[in-house]
């Protein structure tokens, strides 16, 4: 059995913001499980962050998505992106020690901001699949969208991380009036029928003590006119509805693509804990300049520094200890929250 050590738990939700030093009382010394995710990431950029992710000896890595920027109807031109990504040395020895899934965003599927109608979405799909070494049998290769699931297990408990396609099948946006905004809330299908009705079961089917869903967009952000769930409002109340109905323990939302990490934070009937979405976001460049924007579920603050996301967990305890660490490994800021 794992050993937490040196930690005060309180029994509300405290964050601890903008926190430059390593702190005793922040750490899980010996986590029960660790996942490190992070996204944006160019693949013909320095990529000083793979040291750091496996300083904290990670059980799985998740991709968030814009995985390589190859924005090109050229499938070769993508598929030369992935090679060079994963010739990067350092990225190497991830491979070689640690678990990787993910799923992808815009800039790896091949066109921005794209959807349902992006014309090679199918040929895209099977590069993204050699990317993570999918097998030429798994029936992934025939199935619509590069959605996917995976339970890790330990001695002390289990855990589900879900991948979702936010792409693939996703009907388009409705452009905004408002010139500080590129899209405004309308009607639309953020996952397509086949995805929530996967989703749905595998929520209801899950036995694990905690369910990570990694989204490629932000879930809870939605004031910022780009792109999010909150552009189809009614696509995120059906996610709460069935993360609530189906059962499923503990469910923690993750995020990338807004070159931003942030936490966001909101009440749902029927849940006994906060839903949180978990932003990380990115792995090689960041919206520097970033001088603000609202969001009403936003706990902290606003990092925009290179960055990746690093969840710890308790399963005993029912701790998740959340943290968005830069360069050398430093922290940059940390959430903790108790599950039930």
């Amino acid at each position: 059995m794992k050993i937490l050590l040196r930690l005060s738990i309180f029994f509300f939700l405290l964050a601890s913001c903008g926190s430059q030093q390593e702190t005793a009382n922040a750490e899980l010394q010996d986590p029960d499980f660790t996942i490190a995710f992070g996204s944006c990431n160019k693949q013909d950029e320095k990529q000083p962050l793979w040291r750091p992710i496996l300083k904290n000896e990670p059980d799985v890595f998740v991709w968030g998505g814009d995985n390589i920027y190859a924005d090109s109807r050229n499938m070769k031109e993508i598929e030369a992106g992935y090679k060079e990504q994963k010739k990067n040395k350092n990225y190497q020895k991830m491979l070689a020690s640690v678990e990787v899934m993910g799923t992808w965003d815009d800039h790896d599927y091949g066109k921005n901001d794209g959807g349902a109608a992006w014309e090679y979405r199918d040929e895209s799909q099977q590069l993204f699949l050699d990317f993570f070494n999918v097998p030429e049998d798994s029936e992934r290769r025939d199935r619509r969208g590069v959605y996917e699931a995976q339970t890790f297990k330990t001695e002390e408990g289990s855990l589900k991380i879900i991948s979702l396609d936010t792409r693939y099948f996703r009907t388009p946006l409705k452009k905004s009036d408002d010139p500080d905004k590129r899209y405004e809330p309308s009607e639309g299908d953020m996952l397509g029928a086949e995805q929530w009705q996967w989703l749905e079961q595998e929520l209801v089917n899950s036995e694990a003590d905690f369910n990570v869903i990694m989204s490629s967009i932000q879930v809870l952000s939605k004031e910022h006119g780009f792109e999010t769930w909150g552009n189809f409002p009614d696509e995120v109340e059906k996610l709460k509805s069935i993360i609530r109905y189906s059962g499923a323990k503990n469910v923690i939302l993750l995020s990338g693509d807004r070159h931003i990490s942030e936490f966001s934070k909101t009440e749902v009937d029927g849940l006994g804990y906060p839903l949180i979405d978990f932003t990380s976001s990115g792995l090689t460049h960041v919206y520097e300049e970033f001088s603000g924007e609202p969001n009403q579920y936003r706990v902290g603050k606003v990092v925009n520094k290179i960055s990746f996301g690093l969840l710890k967990f308790d399963f005993d305890k029912g701790l998740v200890l959340m943290e968005m660490r830069g360069k050398k490994n430093r922290l940059l800021q940390e959430y903790r929250q108790i599950y039930p």
